[in-house]
C-alpha cells in the first residue's frame, strides 16, 4: 500500500512540475549543493546519484551523538539504535561493512564495524557539514561502500586560508536526558600557515521514555584536535597535519556493563597544484588511529573486555586535464592496514586478526553532447584478512575484488535532471564475519563466522530525478541491488552460556548469531520535496515532505534481518530574516517483515518542531533555538537494533540550543 502511494505521489508532483506552463522559462532556478565527496572532479551537480549535506546549522538542531541522529532527516538514512554513544548509520538497509565511515575523507579508525556495541569517535557537533554519498563515487572509498560514503567534514587540516581570525561557541541542554554540550572552535592565519583548534563537552544522564527511564543510557564525551596547514604557490597548494583525541564513556541499554572508548588519531593532509598541464593536481591525505575501549562491569568494579584498534589509511590522488573524450579523471591509489586485538573475555569472540588492503581506483566523466554526463569509476584490491576462526587453525585468507559504475546524468533544461547509475561491487568478508568465535557480551550474542565465506558481489541500478525551479525542488531515486554471497548474521533461535553451550529455550542471555552467506534482494525508493508557499521581504514560507521505504529478502524467500521499515511525512516551515519556524509530522511503519527469530516492530508517528531567533537582523552571529523532538511521546522501537526488545528510544525532548560566531 504505502509503495502505491508514494509511487504515484512522486509521479504526480514530478509530472505537475514537468508539465506546469512556463516553469522552466518564467522561474530562476536554483542551485545545487556541492557535496565535495561526490566527486574529485566539480562536486555533486553533475552526478547521477542523489548527494545530500547536513550543515552545521542542522546538526546542533538534531542533537544526539552520533552520526546516525545528525542524519535522521535524510531519506534513506537511518540508525543501530544501540547506544547513545553506539550508532551507526544504516544507508538503504545496509550497515557495518557495506557503509563507509570517514572523517575528511580518511576512514574514521574504530570498532563500529565489529559491534553494534561499539561506538563511532565522531562526535558530530564537532563536524561543520556531513556527506553523503552513493553511486559510482563511492568507490574512490573502497568496496566496503556498496551502500554508501558518510563524510564528516571538520576543516582540522585546514583546506584554505581564512581572511582573519575566526571562532564559534555552541552549547545545547535536552530535557530528555539532562544533558548539555559545550562545543567551541577557531581559525586563524599567521604568515603563510593557517590553523584550526576546536574542542567539546558532551554529558546526558539515563534518558526518559514514555515507560519509564531507560536505565543505562547515560553519555560522556570530550574531545579536540589541533592542526595547521601550510600554504604556498599564491596559496593554490597546501601540506598540513592535525591531531585528534576523543574520550567517551557510556552505557549500554538492556546491559548491565558501560564502556570507556578513546582514540587518539594522526591526519595529514596535501594539495599540490600542478600546473595547467595535463597532471592539474596530486592530493595526498592519510590518517592513524590508536583506538581502544573497556567493557566494564559497573557492581564489580572489573573490566570484562578490551577492543584494540590501530589503523592507518592513506590514500593518494591525480586529477587530470581532459584525455581525448574524457574531460576530467582522476586516478589514485589507497593503502589499508589494521591490527585489531580482543583481551580479556574478548579473547574468546575474536582473537587478534590483520587486515591489509591495497587497491587503485579510477574516476572519470565524459560529455556526451549538452545534456548528457557520464561518469564512470573503477576499482581494484588485493585484500588479505588474517585471523584464528572457531577451529583454532590459524587462516589467511586472500581476495581480490574487482568493481566497477557507471553514471548518467540528462539534463533536460537546466531544471530538471534524471539519472542512472549502475554498478557491480565486489567486497571480500570482514574480520568478523569469517572468524567470530564465541560470546560477546555488549551485544548479548554468541557469534561463530565462517572462514569459508566467499566475496561477496553487489549488482546494483538506480534511476534518480532532480527538479530545481525558485518554488518548487524535487529530489527522489528509486534502486534495486542483487547480492551474490551476501554474508549477513543469522540468529538461530538458540541461547547461548559463555562457554558457547546454546540450546532453544535456554534461560542463558547471550542469543547465537552465526555468519552464512546467499542471494539477497534489495530494492527501495526515497525522496524529498519542498515548495516555497509564500514570499515576502522578511522570509519564505514552504512545505516540505520526505519518505524512504528499503525491501530486502534473502534467496529462499525469508527477510533479511534488522531492517529499517517505511517512513514518510512532511510538515511547513518559514525561514526568515530573525526567526525560523517550523514543525514536522513523520510516519514510521510497523516493521512486520522481520528476519528469522528476529522481532517485529510497531509503527509510530514522530512530531518535531523548531524556532530559531536571530535577535540582530543583519547580524546573524547569534542564534537562539528551541527545538521539540518527540512531542507526541511515542514508544519507539527501533527495528534495526539487536536489542529492540529490551531498549525504548528517547521520549518527549525538548531541546534549547545556542550558537555564537564571530563574522
Amino acid at each position: 500500500m504505502f509503495r502505491s502511494i508514494f509511487l504515484c505521489g512522486a509521479a504526480s508532483v514530478a509530472l505537475v512540475s514537468i508539465s506546469g506552463p512556463g516553469w522552466a522559462q518564467s522561474h530562476p532556478l536554483t542551485v545545487d549543493t556541492v557535496v565535495v565527496t561526490a566527486s574529485p572532479l566539480n562536486g555533486s551537480t553533475n552526478v547521477a546519484s542523489i548527494t545530500s549535506k547536513v550543515d552545521a546549522e542542522e546538526i546542533l538542531q538534531r542533537g544526539g551523538s552520533s552520526l546516525a541522529d545528525a542524519l535522521a532527516n535524510v531519506p534513506g538514512v537511518s540508525g543501530t539504535g544501540f547506544a547513545a554513544g553506539a550508532s551507526r548509520p544504516i544507508i538503504r538497509g545496509m550497515d557495518a561493512n557495506r557503509v563507509r565511515l570517514l572523517e575528511n575523507g580518511t576512514s574514521s579508525s574504530d570498532a563500529s564495524d565489529i559491534g553494534p556495541d561499539h561506538g563511532t569517535p565522531i562526535d558530530p557537533i564537532s563536524a561543520r557539514s556531513i556527506e553523503v554519498v552513493r553511486g559510482a563515487a563511492t568507490l574512490r572509498y573502497g568496496s566496503q561502500a556498496i551502500g554508501g560514503v558518510i563524510n564528516a567534514l571538520n576543516n582540522r587540516v585546514p583546506l584554505s586560508m581564512p581572511d582573519k581570525p575566526a571562532a564559534e561557541v555552541t552549547t545545547a541542554y535536552d530535557s530528555v536526558s539532562d544533558a548539555s554540550q559545550l562545543a567551541v572552535l577557531g581559525d586563524l592565519n599567521l604568515g603563510d600557515f593557517a590553523f584550526h583548534a576546536d574542542g567539546f563537552y558532551r554529558r546526558a544522564e539515563n534518558y526518559d521514555t514514555p515507560l519509564g527511564t531507560q536505565a543505562n543510557s547515560f553519555f560522556r564525551g570530550t574531545g579536540f584536535s589541533l592542526g595547521s596547514s601550510y600554504f604556498f604557490n599564491n596559496e593554490a597548494s597546501r601540506v598540513g597535519a592535525a591531531l585528534v583525541q576523543y574520550d567517551a564513556k557510556y552505557g549500554i541499554p538492556g546491559e548491565d556493563a558501560f564502556i570507556l572508548m578513546r582514540q587518539t588519531k594522526l591526519v595529514v593532509g596535501s594539495s599540490l597544484d600542478m600546473g595547467a598541464g595535463l597532471l592539474k593536481t596530486i592530493n595526498i591525505d592519510g590518517s592513524y588511529g590508536n583506538y581502544s575501549h573497556e567493557e566494564k562491569d559497573p557492581l564489580a568494579g572489573t573490566i570484562n573486555s578490551t577492543f584494540k584498534n590501530k589503523e592507518f589509511d592513506g590514500r593518494a590522488e591525480a586529477l587530470l586535464g581532459a584525455i581525448g573524450p574524457f574531460t576530467n579523471s582522476a586516478l589514485g591509489i589507497q593503502i589499508q592496514n589494521r591490527q585489531f586485538s580482543a583481551l580479556g573475555k574478548a579473547q574468546n569472540y575474536l582473537l587478534p586478526t590483520l587486515t591489509q588492503n591495497y587497491a587503485g581506483f579510477l574516476f572519470t566523466e565524459l560529455p556526451i553532447g549538452n545534456r548528457l554526463h557520464l561518469q564512470a569509476s573503477g576499482r581494484v584490491e588485493a585484500v588479505k584478512v588474517q585471523g584464528t576462526p572457531s577451529t583454532g587453525i590459524y587462516t589467511a585468507r586472500d581476495y581480490t575484488p574487482l568493481s566497477g559504475a557507471v553514471g548518467l546524468l540528462w539534463e533536460i533544461n537546466g531544471a530538471i535532471k534524471f539519472g542512472v547509475t549502475g554498478s557491480s561491487t565486489a567486497r571480500a568478508p570482514g574480520q568478523t564475519e569469517l572468524f567470530a568465535r564465541g560470546p560477546h557480551d555488549g551485544s548479548a550474542t554468541s557469534e561463530t563466522g565462517d572462514p569459508t565465506l566467499k566475496m561477496e558481489r553487489a549488482n546494483s541500478v538506480e534511476g534518480s530525478m532532480r527538479l530545481r525551479f525558485a518554488e518548487f525542488t524535487f529530489d527522489g531515486s528509486i534502486y534495486r541491488t542483487s547480492f551474490d554471497n551476501y554474508v549477513f548474521g543469522a540468529l538461530t533461535g538458540r541461547n547461548c552460556d559463555e562457554d558457547g553451550v546454546c540450546a532453544i529455550g535456554s534461560p542463558d542471555e547471550l542469543r547465537e548469531l552465526n555468519y552464512t552467506q546467499g542471494g539477497a534482494h534489495f530494492r527501495g525508493l526515497e525522496g524529498k520535496a519542498a515548495y516555497d508557499i509564500w514570499h515576502t521581504k522578511g522570509g519564505i514560507l514552504k512545505i516540505a515532505a520526505l519518505g524512504d521505504y528499503v525491501r530486502a529478502t534473502l534467496a529462499g524467500g525469508s527477510n533479511v534481518p534488522r531492517i529499517p521499515p517505511w517512513r514518510a511525512g512532511g510538515g511547513l516551515a518559514w525561514e526568515g530574516d530573525t526567526l525560523d519556524a517550523g514543525f514536522q509530522v513523520m510516519r514510521v511503519g510497523a516493521q512486520n517483515d522481520a528476519g528469522v527469530f528476529d522481532t517485529p516492530t510497531p509503527g509510530y508517528v514522530s512530531v518535531d518542531a523548531q524556532l530559531a531567533w536571530r535577535p540582530f537582523a543583519r547580524n546573524r552571529a547569534i542564534e537562539i533555538a528551541l527545538i521539540g523532538h518527540n512531542l507526541a511521546n511515542e514508544v519507539v522501537r527501533n527495528a534495526a537494533a539487536l536489542n529492540k526488545d529490551n531498549v525504548v528510544m528517547p521520549g518527549r525532548n525538548i531541546r534549547l540550543a545556542l550558537r555564537y560566531a564571530t563574522n
